[in-house]
């Protein structure tokens, strides 16, 4: 790909200054470099042959969060993310890949069974302690500069993936009518598995038969880093995979994995435009896709109701009503337009109370692995999203995204809240039962 061939959308620019008031990491930094209007003067400059390809250009290209807030305050509407991701794709063939890329987008993320036995691995570090040392002795900046801070993000980790429990296939569920595929996502299949549990439930309550689709990663992750080669092959084996489907549509409790491969149409025709790729190595259609948030605000009446409360902390045991803020993912709100939906959702369930989060559309600093190379600056952006919950005084911090969860998660425990973080699915699931806090 070159970034050359989109001057035109960047010298649409001028320079107005808008972004700044809508980007996390200026707000965090103050720098111009860090804003979309000073990315786009150095792609400009890039094109202009002004500025050279070097390793002095991965922290202006690689600091983006890729959140959109900028194109959503931006008169001109410039897609700085596509933008930006370009640049990446070019800036990895001047440059080369990282060894933690070249690890998770070759190896480990097109096979799911490679992934759990990596996971396995990990959960058994945290366990025995083993992730400490090897970050105390600096083993694992191999992987990334601030892999070893990076790695208390997540504080626990199952042994287990969650469809070595629920094994891929079909499972009777008590609607009428739909047949629907459920793309399970590498965060809730390594990770969030509660979140998993508590959708598979609502989707066998909702619809006549659900899938659980032996799916692999739906290639965001390569995409974002701007590895288009590989983003493709995993875009492929999904699509292939889908082509053997008979479904009415497929459902995702990730609303990252959702806004993506609702654009594996689009993404596809530039990516192959872009790098000749023939006719015959094209992508298969893309069929119908539901974020599980739409999903179940389109059939909410269908889940039955109960009045029983969830498990919260111990401090907030016994009382009512549950305080509950929502954060909206950027992949949902500005990558799919979901907003009103969540809230619909939370509004008026029973002995609850839903109450608005400050800048809930805000980054919450998550953006996939970005923590892996940008620890602080990821932490700084968390901070003023947790700020914004401890305002609330929120009981249940709900969302819809895995990643966002596991770093909202982080926050809670950094800044010692009273605050419990859960996926929607587990709100309309368990509400009528018990969450569990494990």
């Amino acid at each position: 790909m070159d970034i050359t061939a989109d001057y035109d959308a960047i010298s649409q620019c001028n320079r107005c200054g808008f972004c700044q008031v809508a980007c996390p990491v200026f707000r965090s930094t103050g720098q111009e470099s860090g804003v979309a209007r000073g990315r786009l003067a150095l792609l400009r400059g890039i094109i202009e042959e002004r500025v050279p390809w070097g390793r002095e250009l991965e922290d202006p290209l690689f600091t983006c969060l890729g959140c959109g807030a900028c194109t959503a305050n931006c008169f001109g509407a410039v897609p700085l993310v596509d933008l930006i991701i370009t640049a990446r794709g070019q800036y990895l063939e001047q440059v080369g890949r990282k060894s933690i890329h070249k690890l998770l987008f070759d190896h480990l993320l097109p096979y799911p069974d490679r992934l759990h036995l990596a996971a396995r691995a990990v959960a058994m570090g945290k366990k025995t302690g083993l992730s400490k040392l090897a970050g105390a002795l600096g083993l694992l900046r191999v992987l990334g500069r601030d892999l070893a801070r990076a790695d208390r993000i997540i504080d626990r980790l199952p042994a287990t993936a969650f469809r070595q429990k629920i094994v891929p296939g079909i499972y009777a569920g008590s609607g009428r009518k739909l047949s629907v595929g459920y793309f399970v996502g590498c965060g809730i299949d390594i990770i969030q598995q509660r979140t998993g549990h508590a959708t598979l439930g609502l989707l066998r309550n909702i619809a006549r038969q659900v899938i659980v689709l032996d799916n692999g990663c739906c290639g965001l992750p390569a995409w974002t880093y701007g590895d288009m080669p590989a983003a493709r092959r995993l875009m492929r084996k999904n699509l292939e995979m889908f082509t053997r489907l008979s479904v009415d549509l497929i459902v995702t409790d990730c609303s990252s994995c959702a806004g993506f491969l609702k654009k594996y149409d689009t993404i596809a025709a530039r990516t192959c435009a872009a790098d000749s790729v023939d006719d015959s190595k094209k992508m298969p259609a893309v069929p119908e896709i539901r974020d599980m948030v739409e999903f179940l605000c389109q059939h909410r009446e269908n889940v039955s109701r109960d009045d029983a409360l969830p498990d919260l902390n111990p401090s907030r045991q016994g009382c009512t009503p549950i305080v509950v803020t929502y954060h909206d993912p950027c992949h949902a709100v500005r990558g799919q337009g979901l907003g009103r939906e969540s809230r619909e959702l939370l509004d008026g369930l029973p002995d609850m109370v839903f109450r608005e989060m400050p800048e809930s559309d805000w980054c919450c600093g998550g953006a996939g692995a970005y923590a892996l190379s940008h620890y602080d600056l990821s932490m700084t952006v968390l901070d003023r999203k947790m700020d914004n919950v401890a305002a609330t005084g929120a009981d249940l911090l709900v969302t819809s995204c895995p990643a966002c969860m596991i770093q909202l998660s982080h926050g809670v425990r950094r800044k010692q809240l009273d605050t419990r973080v859960c996926h929607i699915s587990e709100i309309y699931r368990y509400r009528h039962g018990r969450i569990s806090g494990g």
